[in-house]
């Protein structure tokens, strides 16, 4: 279970076949000797379970992970390559500051930036979800998008905008998106449920 408080940006350095789908191997500032193998953490919104880690002769830590073909194809990792920017979060510890709102790291889809509109030192980020998923998207809930905690403020339709403030904007990939870009998307854990509850009290009618 994650928050969605970003706390690092790595960087892919490393994407390769294996017997999994992909292995893939992330550059760090995290101290990953201190990171247990099996552990998960939330690259971009995905959770990953580390399989090996280590420190490069540069200070920085790394790890790495297998990624399945489902998650290559139901996520935006099948698009990373080398150099690819990715906003991580370790799991959240019981008792820890829940900052954000509940995270599973389950990506339930891949939405797509429509536009970005810079408003003073700020951005208004407008993007389409798959159609399946606009049912969980409401104003003023919660969304994960690349891992990132944030509040929809406007919804019409499939599309929804979400407001990101200078600190976010440094302190995540979202600095650095465009018009195009593909996000990977995990609608609020508790829009699911009720939706899900809603679907039964309608069949029992």
């Amino acid at each position: 279970m994650f928050t969605g408080i970003v706390t690092d940006i790595g960087k892919l350095i490393d994407t390769r076949p294996s017997t999994a789908g992909r292995r893939m191997t992330i550059a760090t500032s995290y101290d990953t000797q201190a990171i247990d193998i099996g552990a998960s953490i939330c690259c971009s919104g995905a959770c990953m379970t580390v399989i090996e880690r280590g420190k490069r002769d540069d200070g920085k830590g790394w790890f790495s992970f297998d990624v399945s073909p489902e998650s290559l194809d139901k996520t935006t990792l099948g698009t990373w390559e080398a150099g690819t920017p990715v906003n991580l979060e370790r799991s959240l510890a019981l008792g820890g500051e829940l900052g954000g709102h509940l995270v599973t790291g389950h990506v339930d889809g891949v939405a797509r930036l429509v536009s970005r509109d810079d408003e003073g030192d700020a951005s208004r980020f407008t993007l389409e979800a798959p159609g399946e998923l606009a049912k969980f998207i409401a104003s003023k809930g919660s969304v994960a998008l690349d891992g990132t905690s944030l509040t929809v403020n406007d919804v019409d339709g499939a599309r929804f905008t979400v407001m990101l403030i200078p600190h976010s904007l440094s302190v995540t990939t979202w600095g650095e998106r465009r018009a195009g870009d593909r996000i990977n998307l995990e609608v609020d854990l508790m829009a699911r449920y009720a939706a899900r509850l809603m679907e039964f009290e309608g069949q029992s009618e």
